[in-house]
């Protein structure tokens, strides 16, 4: 191949590197998207006859009240979810959405107010993820939402409160963690202000199943642990105030301390064999007629001198003695405030109450919750101090009433779970390619064996792996980690992405055995595209420049410096780094398909441009990942290339052969420069190229060779 003269080169390398500034001053050019938002900045969202209140102090959110019902309080909040749900996305930045809920915990607007996802910001453009969120509205937190995935159909699975948003084809991951931002953000004010309780074990709620109905009274209830009850003597509450100010003031409990201070009764009424028992057929029916939207609702019945509620309990609200809770989190109970919830307690009981919990409150009727009943006492006549202790009955419903629904994947499980059949054949094609590496001899030794094989398996690494896959490994990954990492966020992030994760996978064991060459020779996309080009080249007789080896060397160099600036800006300037990642022209060419702006066009095609003239001039001599997994490569533990001790003394075969400079003068592999192409794997196996063996052949005396290590 002709050299090229050393001044020549130089002025080539200016023209590439003015070309670069250029490209690189027209993309830091472009908008980007910046800002949190102030009181004002949402009143503008918002107009009449909605209001916007002061952010509240407690919980990073502004209320919003209506005209329409001036007092009615708060019918909705806004509030942004970097606030309250700081998700790192793809890039490593968390992205910001301005959510908004009414009262009732449906969404009345998702808006996208900043984002850094690479394939947001150039490529798609901000349009598609602005119509993702629109799917938002009128969507309600008590739905079960999920996003469907191009390549899984999220739809067939399911109940009925299922919603499946339309995902973004080529950003799948992006808008898996937009959803858990707007969920858990949203999740975070509806439990805070609305009611909402914690999911606990994120299992969907258990639900009664049909059962004959079997005729039982209180006593066959309570063996059966449908009804369950906890009792204190006079006795036993003395103990509570024991060491406080309340204690000793009870003359009735000193007197008789073995006499029944309360029990307590607690039954889940929706259960038909409990709620028609204690009922009666006549208030059951009407009971059922009432509770349309299946609300959790208790019978709580006391017997003792102390009741349940006394002469200034209001009906049809909350107890002030009695309080729920679950996983640790309050649920409201409010009387049923209903005709057939006044019976008439049954026997010795002094008070029976139906109480009902939200029916958006969470709470999980088929899995243990604790009653608390406060029990209070006073000493002083004149500003008694007063001093409130707790009886708790953990009440646990008989597992035999229900059915427990299977606790959901989690988010990006089921992202794996969409992605299962791309797993299985990327997983494939990497067991064939270790295969192929590591006994080389039988797919090299054919020149043209090696070229269909190679040709193939590139071909699948750009059509599938990279254009449809979406798995193109690239620069904005380590940045993002860097970014991830310096804001104490983890790298959750790449679990949303799942055949990147396994490229990154194979590729971090691949550094150990092979070196950088594995991916960047096999498994690169834009390096499958840019091979590609080189035959077209080659097709078209275009000339082949060789660099003069100090030059390469030179440029070889600057990848690290390229490395550095990313890797440093990502930890102290984010907002530079994300610009100065277009360097790489991934996203342009694979992610994207070419759909972009001009200057990344011009970019992209501009480095394809050169690599039909200097061999795969980017991945060589600008590529930033490629110095990263250069710098990886030093793990690799063997020397697996096939060298004899006559290779480059005199043999120069393979050297000259080789594209990539990666074979020393002396004969040695330049790990480092290597993309594993197996060309000299073929010439030392092949007695016809390799020609040390081909002469010993001519002499009749065929001769072992020693191999280098």
């Amino acid at each position: 191949m002709p050299t090229l003269p050393t001044m020549r080169g130089h002025r080539l390398i200016r023209a590439a590197l003015a070309g670069a500034g250029l490209v690189a001053g027209l993309l830091c050019c472009l908008p980007v998207t910046a800002g949190d938002l102030v009181r004002a900045d949402v009143e503008r969202r918002f107009p009449p006859p909605l209001h916007v209140g002061e952010k509240l102090r407690d919980l990073p959110a502004w209320p919003l009240t209506s005209e329409l019902q001036p007092d009615a309080g708060p019918v909705g909040y806004a509030f942004e979810s970097i606030d309250l749900a700081p998700i790192p996305g793809f890039e490593g930045t968390p992205i910001n959405l301005l959510v908004a809920i009414d009262a009732g915990g449906k969404f009345m607007d998702v808006e996208v107010l900043r984002q850094h996802e690479p394939v947001f910001l150039g490529g798609l453009g901000p349009l598609p993820l602005q119509d993702f969120v629109r799917q938002y509205q009128g969507k309600s937190l008590k739905q079960d939402i999920t996003v469907s995935s191009t390549y899984g159909n999220t739809r067939a699975e399911g109940g009925g409160n299922r919603v499946v948003l339309d995902g973004v084809a080529k950003a799948t991951a992006s808008v898996r963690i937009v959803n858990q931002s707007v969920l858990a953000a949203s999740l975070a004010v509806a439990r805070a202000r609305l009611g909402f309780a914690d999911p606990g074990s994120g299992a969907p709620a258990a639900v009664p199943k049909p059962q004959p109905f079997a005729a039982m009274d209180l006593a066959a209830l309570i063996r059966r642990g449908y009804v369950q009850r906890l009792s204190l003597s006079n006795a036993d509450v003395e103990k509570l105030f024991a060491g406080s100010e309340g204690a000793g003031s009870d003359a009735q409990a000193l007197d008789k301390p073995d006499d029944l201070f309360v029990e307590v009764y607690v039954a889940y009424l929706n259960a038909p064999g409990i709620g028609r028992n204690l009922l009666g057929d006549a208030a059951w029916a009407r009971f059922r007629s009432y509770l349309t939207d299946e609300r959790p609702a208790f019978w709580i019945a006391t017997r003792g001198r102390y009741a349940l509620v006394d002469e200034a309990f209001v009906p049809g609200t909350p107890p002030p003695r009695l309080a729920l809770l679950q996983n640790e989190l309050p649920i409201e109970l409010r009387d049923a405030n209903r005709d057939y919830a006044r019976l008439p307690a049954p026997g010795e009981l002094t008070s029976a109450l139906i109480l009902t919990a939200p029916a958006h409150a969470g709470l999980d009727p088929g899995r243990p919750m604790e009653f608390r009943f406060s029990v209070s006492r006073a000493r002083g006549m004149i500003l008694p101090v007063v001093t409130q202790k707790q009886i708790t009955l953990r009440y646990t419903p008989p597992a035999e009433l229900f059915d427990y629904p299977p606790r959901p994947l989690p988010e990006w499980l089921q992202a794996w779970q969409g992605r299962l059949p791309d797993l299985l054949v990327i997983g494939a094609a990497l067991l064939l390619l270790c295969a192929a590496l590591l006994r080389p001899r039988w797919i090299a030794l054919k020149p043209r064996r090696l070229f269909w094989f190679r040709s193939g398996f590139l071909a699948f690494t750009l059509a599938y792996i990279g254009w449809y896959a979406q798995g193109q490994l690239s620069i904005v990954q380590i940045t993002g980690a860097v970014k991830s990492l310096a804001a104490g966020a983890g790298l959750k992030s790449f679990l949303y992405d799942p055949v990147s994760l396994l490229l990154i996978a194979f590729t971090l064991v691949s550094l150990a055995v092979w070196g950088r060459g594995t991916f960047c020779g096999w498994l690169c996309p834009f390096g499958a595209l840019q091979e590609f080009v080189a035959q077209l080249a080659g097709a078209l007789r275009l000339p082949q420049w060789h660099l003069p080896p100090r030059l390469a060397r030179l440029l070889a160099r600057g990848r690290y410096a390229i490395l550095a600036l990313l890797v440093g800006s990502a930890a102290l300037a984010p907002a530079a780094a994300e610009r100065m990642v277009e360097i790489e022209p991934f996203k342009t060419a694979i992610t994207v398909g070419f759909q972009r702006e001009w200057p990344f066009l011009l970019w992209a095609g501009g480095l394809l441009l050169a690599g039909a003239f200097v061999y795969k001039f980017f991945c060589r001599f600008v590529c930033p990942l490629g110095a990263a997994l250069t710098l990886g490569g030093r793990l690799r533990r063997w020397n697996w290339l096939p060298r004899i001790e006559a290779c480059g003394q005199p043999c120069q075969k393979c050297r000259n052969t080789c594209r990539y400079d990666a074979i020393l003068p002396g004969g040695a592999i330049d790990y480092d420069e290597c993309f594993e192409c197996l060309d000299c794997v073929g010439i030392y196996h092949d007695i016809r190229r390799c020609g040390p063996q081909r002469l010993q052949a001519a002499r009749g005396r065929p001769v072992e060779f020693r191999r280098r290590r």
